[in-house]
């Protein structure tokens, strides 16, 4: 069971915590670090500590209790007591019908309206919301970006997904996670170091109470560098967030297994394909953003990395309909970002935001 919470008797009709049976050849393991993980990751220990005991996995797992006490650690956040006092607060909810297939995953069913007015500000506890969309007995959580546009971009170039196992790098919230395992997905372990985004999934987590998917407070670095035990591994929004794009294409491929396909979305500007912008200063007021390649220089990346047939599926600009400011996140977005006189070039004057999706596979 989780070792947080005491066992009760679950009252009829209404969503109750997950529990888990843990093998007793676990059981020291688990005890070593019941008093210490953070309540919120007590159950994804106890579910990961039985399913990793053996395979693949395992060298991660030996790391995995001190990598989640420290992503949810107090001191990285001075926000984290509010975060956790709204998640505390969530109603009780009837059981629902769980779609994961829909753009807003969540959950269908009807409440009373006190009770989703309550449930809307203890969700409101977690602004800002940045991906989904999410609906939860029709309270519609309108989030910055319409992942859901994303999805269908990438939807149809994904290999089957029944039965395997996918790993989410930089994965936000985890609304990609979740379609991902609607898609058939046996495990889906999204990643990220933002600790709201990773209390924003326990909120959903806490109705949707499904198995075989994770989202855990760390990034790429943190795991071990050589770890092909991913059937799909996806990267979307990241790349140009690092110094070293090729490490990072490196490390991705080293997570899959022999023929698996990796799924990149990154920003990128038009060009050939040795076109590449290193902005000075900020770029579309971001400070990390360090290369901007054209789509054609991704490719030809992956393909000195060592992956086989990369293609391009998809080049766009990014929309104010797919990137806004809404009542769910009232920061500035992508349309403050932008030169007010001219949406095709960013406010320090660069290219306006284009994002390109690739697919590729490891040799194998």
């Amino acid at each position: 069971r989780d070792p947080a919470s005491p066992c009760r008797a679950p009252s009829k009709g209404w969503l109750q915590p997950m529990r888990y049976l843990v093998p007793v050849s676990e059981l020291r393991l688990l005890d070593r670090y019941r008093m210490t993980l953070p309540p919120e990751l007590a159950a994804d220990w106890a579910a990961l500590s039985t399913r990793w005991s053996t395979g693949p996995l395992r060298e991660w797992l030996n790391m995995l209790p001190e990598q989640l006490i420290s992503g949810l650690a107090p001191e990285r956040h001075g926000d984290l007591p509010r975060w956790r006092a709204a998640l505390a607060s969530l109603p009780s909810l009837p059981a629902g019908t769980v779609p994961l297939n829909t753009p807003g995953v969540g959950l269908s069913g009807s409440a009373p309206d006190a009770t989703l007015q309550a449930l809307e500000t203890a969700l409101m506890g977690l602004h800002p919301w940045r991906k989904g969309p999410f609906e939860l007995f029709g309270l519609h959580i309108d989030t910055e970006w319409r992942s859901d546009w994303k999805w269908d971009r990438l939807a149809g170039a994904l290999e089957p997904l029944d039965g395997k196992r996918v790993l989410d790098v930089g994965c936000g919230n985890g609304y990609h996670c979740w379609r991902l395992l609607g898609a058939g997905a046996a495990e889906v372990i999204g990643i990220d170091p933002t600790p709201l985004f990773i209390l924003q999934f326990k909120a959903l987590q806490h109705y949707l109470q499904q198995p075989g998917i994770h989202v855990l407070p760390m990034a790429l670095e943190s795991m071990p560098e050589q770890l092909p035990a991913f059937d799909t591994v996806i990267s979307m929004g990241v790349l140009y967030h690092r110094r070293d794009p090729l490490a990072h294409l490196d490390s991705l491929k080293h997570k899959l297994v022999p023929g698996g396909q990796l799924v990149l979305e990154t920003l990128v500007i038009e060009g050939d394909d040795q076109a590449l912008l290193v902005p000075e200063g900020r770029y579309a007021r971001m400070g990390n953003v360090w290369q901007l390649p054209s789509a054609g220089l991704v490719r030809n990346w992956l393909a000195d990395i060592g992956f086989a047939e990369p293609r391009i599926i998809d080049v766009g600009v990014t929309s104010l309909e797919e990137q806004r400011r809404t009542t769910w996140m009232t920061f500035h977005s992508l349309e403050q970002f932008l030169d007010p006189a001219d949406h095709s070039l960013t406010a320090e004057g660069l290219p306006a935001p284009r994002r390109a999706m690739l697919v590729a596979q490891r040799p194998g």
